[in-house]
């Protein structure tokens, strides 16, 4: 049983239920159903698939997770951080056709699905920790921008086909030019919009539920779809999802793949940090390597069940809280009502208009730009600014799935060159100040005569060995005194390589012919057995690696009668 209590959450929480709980989560799920539906048909819309299939993607994966997810507290389903990559892939590969556009996302979410749940068995949830807070607001950026113009012309009742971002600019310029534009949708979509954020600040009013009440009533009432030619949903499908394997083309196979593997990343990195969020906020555990398995097991699911991939919601998660959600019964609850209402009320929605649709994923893609940060950090580190809008442009200019590529082709850099060129300084004693300090940044500070303190502020390898081996020699070579010795104080160094171990060979054996001893300071256990691996630490000499680098001073002194008060 404990067994299935760490593979199966849900259980674990079912088992600790306590009944005072339940009229809360039944009274939130009602609420959350409230955005569920429509959220749902319109990221689905936007992702290049019916909107019935957004219902579809809401209700098997919430509860799914409810079985396989550790949070209490998040919601699940369609998002507009993936609407622009699942469109991507889905639009040049449907080619139009609405079910093989649904068996291609559903592949996806399948792929999806099982790259989640191997990441989480393999216990590697800190991937998505390996793309900066720059490089990931140049990405979502550069997605909220995407989405923003693919849904621009829905909201003037028109549509156009483009290759990106910025063809998709010239033909919606084109087509409001030319006549194409429905004035009566664009009045519908933007006052959906305005309404929207005119009643965002208010918690406890439902204002999207309202806006798109408003919008459907207004055109089914007056009869807007035929007398104006105002784009509406139509009626959905009566029935509930059924198991489906997705049918796809083996030529189409690597698209999906590189997509599905886009979508994980992404939607994991959005709910990693929104679950880590609320666990801070409820003060409880968070494991990011089983929240990978729930979400991997959400998406699988949805994805047999004619759903297209999934992430967490940092829109409906709130409301899910502040209408008072204890545990994933109210996202259960949720499911459950979606269900009921296409079972009983599949028509209930018919005259809500696509422009209101548009509305709803454009106030969303909004709500991903971040520009506030981004000001901070160019005051602060304006290369990673730019790295940022680098990230940015290549979506807009390349397409998000590239465009991902792109971001962690960045990230791998970044990376690199931070430990390719990292912090060096030579040491010495600062007046009034304790310890051994970089003289760049004193300049007045005492340098031990013959004797160079170096620092080398990265772990060792084979990118930065031979950086390594220059800086120690020109810090010879800067010294003001013959050098007699010289310390590496390396309590940075956390990793070494063979390269890098060669290299040190090499440079002990090159200042021992000038006279000059190489000796360490600080050196981490770890790191001396790696030494040791490499036959290098007997090679140095045991007694030459010192605890401290006062210790290291101190014994210089000794052995070279050099008169120095520290």
């Amino acid at each position: 049983m404990n067994y299935l209590k760490r593979w199966l959450p849900g259980l674990q929480t079912l088992k600790e239920y306590q009944m005072a709980w339940l009229p809360h989560d039944l009274m939130a799920g009602l609420v959350l159903t409230t955005m569920l539906v429509p959220v749902g048909i319109a990221y689905a819309q936007a992702s290049g698939v019916p909107g019935i299939y957004g219902l579809y993607a809401t209700i098997i994966p919430l509860l799914a997770y409810a079985l396989f997810g550790p949070s209490r507290i998040l919601v699940l389903g369609p998002d507009s951080s993936l609407a622009a990559l699942i469109l991507a892939v889905v639009a040049p590969l449907a080619a139009g056709d609405p079910g093989r556009a649904i068996s291609i996302a559903s592949m996806m979410a399948v792929t999806s699905g099982l790259v989640c749940i191997l990441i989480g068995l393999l216990r590697l949830g800190f991937v998505t920790e390996l793309l900066s807070k720059p490089i990931r607001y140049g990405y979502m950026n550069g997605i909220a921008f995407t989405i923003l113009i693919s849904q621009t012309p829905k909201l003037f009742g028109f549509s156009v086909s483009s290759s990106g971002p910025l063809d998709g600019i010239v033909k919606i310029g084109k087509g409001i030019v030319s006549g194409q534009a429905n004035w009566m949708a664009f009045a519908i979509g933007a006052g959906t919009l305005a309404a929207i954020f005119l009643l965002k600040p208010y918690k406890r009013i439902p204002g999207l539920l309202l806006t798109v009440v408003a919008a459907t009533v207004i055109v089914g009432v007056l009869n807007l779809d035929a007398t104006a030619g105002v784009k509406v949903l139509g009626p959905l499908p009566q029935g509930l999802p059924s198991f489906t394997l997705p049918r796809f083309s083996y030529s189409d196979l690597s698209n999906i793949v590189i997509g599905g593997c886009a979508v994980a990343m992404v939607s994991f990195a959005d709910t990693s940090v929104l679950s880590r969020t609320y666990a801070a906020k409820n003060k409880t555990p968070v494991d990011p390597n089983q929240e990978m398995i729930g979400l991997g097991a959400a998406n699988l699911a949805g994805g047999f069940f004619q759903g297209f991939p999934i992430s967490s919601s940092s829109s409906r998660t709130p409301v899910a809280e502040a209408a008072g959600a204890k545990t994933q019964l109210a996202g259960v609850a949720g499911a459950l009502a979606v269900a009921l209402l296409l079972l009983v009320a599949p028509n209930l929605l018919k005259n809500l208009p696509s422009s209101a649709l548009a509305a709803i994923v454009i106030s969303a893609a909004i709500g991903l730009f971040e520009i506030a940060d981004l000001r901070r950090i160019f005051r602060i580190q304006q290369w990673e600014f730019w790295l940022s809008i680098a990230c940015f442009i290549g979506v807009v200019l390349f397409g998000v799935i590239p465009g991902i590529g792109i971001a962690i082709a960045i990230a791998f850099l970044e990376f690199l060159w931070d430990a390719w060129r990292p912090n060096y300084a030579v040491l010495g004693r600062v007046a009034g100040i304790r310890g051994y300090h970089d003289i760049k940044r004193y300049p007045d500070a005492r340098l031990v005569p013959g004797l160079v303190l170096f620092r080398w502020g990265a772990p060792m390898f084979f990118a930065n060995a031979e950086f390594f081996h220059q800086c120690v020699l020109s810090a010879i070579k800067g010294s003001p005194t013959p050098v007699h010795r010289i310390v590496i104080t390396a309590e940075p160094v956390t990793d070494i390589d063979v390269t890098s171990a060669d290299m040190l060979a090499e440079l002990d054996h090159a200042l021992t012919e000038s006279g000059i001893e190489l000796r360490f300071a600080e050196m981490k256990d770890v790191v001396k057995d790696q030494l040791k691996r490499f036959g290098l630490f007997e090679l140095i000499g045991a007694a030459d690696f010192y605890a401290t680098i006062g210790s290291a001073v101190d014994a210089y002194l000794v052995d070279h009668s050099v008169d120095w008060k520290p």
